[in-house]
């Protein structure tokens, strides 16, 4: 009997070890996150109190509650974020936030509720807010995007390749309140590409023949404005003193 006892006392005895841990985690993951508890990697551009501002993250909220990839989701937008991962982690405990920002390729401005917004724009035609930048090589940057607007992404960067390739030099690249797209090149000066964004690869390309004949000395007027809104026939007005 004492016999059976005593190994049915080393069977509790690790059960409990077994069980021990367990238990340990299962409370760890009910515990409610802190502002201390969030750690930043990749970037040092962020606070953990920027994170909380532009995200619905809570923290009375449990660990084992938070919805990282909706978290994702939003400071990926918010902060136009290149790429974020969030993970939930026990040892140690809280939150581990990678985060990968974008980089500048051209200084940006927005129009938010009636006010000028600067900021800058990366080779994808996203807008970063300035707060949000990494402070590195901004000294670079020659161009200047005004109007910026969320569906002008994909004409931006394809302009900001073209420029980025060296075909072109550009100074500004302009949206109208109306939308209406306006280049000045330190060459060719003025150029009008108007409303169409399906037209940008075309208009593109012939503004690279112009830069190469420009190049070559096949025209000797100085360029006032030149008027690609429809690039099959390009309207080329030279400055008249």
């Amino acid at each position: 009997m004492k016999k059976k006892q005593k190994i049915l006392n080393i069977y509790l005895f690790f059960l409990i070890l077994l069980l021990f841990p367990t238990s340990f985690l299962s409370i760890k993951t009910f515990k409610k996150l802190s502002i201390k508890d969030i750690r930043i990697h990749g970037t040092n551009v962020f606070t953990s109190n920027d994170l909380v501002k532009n995200s619905s993250l809570n923290l009375s909220t449990r660990l084992i509650f938070i919805k990282t990839k909706y978290i994702e989701e939003e400071l990926r937008r918010n902060l136009s974020l290149k790429n974020v991962s969030v993970n939930r982690q026990i040892f140690p405990f809280g939150l581990k936030i990678l985060i990968k920002t974008r980089a500048p390729i051209a200084f940006g401005e927005k129009d938010l509720d009636g006010k000028k917004i600067s900021g800058y724009i990366d080779e994808n035609g996203f807008f970063i807010d300035k707060e949000f930048t990494e402070k590195i090589n901004l000294e670079n940057l020659t161009v200047q995007v005004y109007g910026w607007r969320d569906n002008y992404k994909k004409t931006l960067s394809k302009i900001l390749t073209f420029q980025k390739n060296g075909e072109i030099e550009l100074l500004e690249i302009k949206f109208s309140s109306n939308s209406f797209l306006t280049l000045e090149e330190k060459d060719l000066k003025t150029l009008l590409l108007g409303f169409n964004p399906d037209l940008i690869s075309s208009q593109l390309k012939v503004i690279s023949q112009l830069k190469d004949q420009l190049n070559k000395n096949k025209f000797s007027e100085k360029i006032d404005i030149i008027d690609l809104t429809d690039p099959e026939n390009p309207i080329i007005k030279v400055f008249k003193p």
